[in-house]
């Protein structure tokens, strides 16, 4: 084993020494955040997200009553140009 190659890697690692190293007296340092407008919108709307609820009752109540009453109707018209547009869509 060459103990002088070894060395030679070693000097490069070690390109600083203790003595090298400055310290300045009575430094102190501190970490700073800063956080954009942007973000700051981005915080907001994700927090109102999170607050509104995941269903609209107002929209989704009469649906399930009439559904329950059994007086819902589809139209197969309908459903299938939805469907067909769904489908073009993923083409």
């Amino acid at each position: 084993m060459r103990i002088e190659a070894y060395n030679q890697v070693q000097q490069l690692y070690n390109t600083k020494k203790p003595g090298q190293l400055r310290k300045t007296a009575g430094a102190r340092f501190s970490d700073q955040l800063q956080i954009s407008s942007l973000g700051k919108d981005i915080q907001t709307a994700k927090t109102a997200v999170a607050a509104s609820p995941d269903v609209r009752e107002d929209v989704t109540a009469p649906i399930k009553a009439s559904i329950a009453a059994g007086t819902y109707q589809v139209s197969a018209e309908s459903f299938a140009d939805k469907l067909l547009e769904k489908y073009e869509e993923m083409r």
